[in-house]
């Protein structure tokens, strides 16, 4: 059964840097796209960043330049660098793929403050 599960979250100040993981179980992950989605308190879930099979990057405006999507086949698991860290930045961070159906990681805390 397909399964992603997301880590690496956690409390950092302002300018600073996590590297989220998000690992695949059950497919074979580099077949499809994945995306990196964020919600903070009170607002929508937002697409961030997303890799295509193929390896194609898309960033939003907010985080353009700040994050870098990287997949690793050999781990069948996706990343996300995130760089220059700002306190608009905080909120549950969630990996997303779409096989038979959507599938969701648990998400990840990512709070930026000092």
């Amino acid at each position: 059964q397909a399964r992603l599960v997301d880590s690496g979250g956690g409390q950092v100040q302002p300018g600073g840097s996590l590297r989220l993981s998000c690992a695949a179980s059950g497919f074979t992950l580099d077949d499809y796209a994945i995306g990196w989605f964020r919600q903070a308190p009170g607002k929508q879930r937002e697409l961030v960043a997303n890799i295509s099979s193929g390896g194609d990057t898309n960033y939003s405006d907010s985080v353009k330049g700040r994050f870098t999507i990287v997949r690793d086949n050999a781990k069948n698991t996706i990343y996300l660098y995130m760089d220059t860290l700002k306190p608009e930045d905080t909120a549950v961070y969630y990996c997303k793929t779409t096989l038979d159906r959507d599938y969701w990681g648990q998400g990840t805390q990512v709070t930026v403050s000092s």
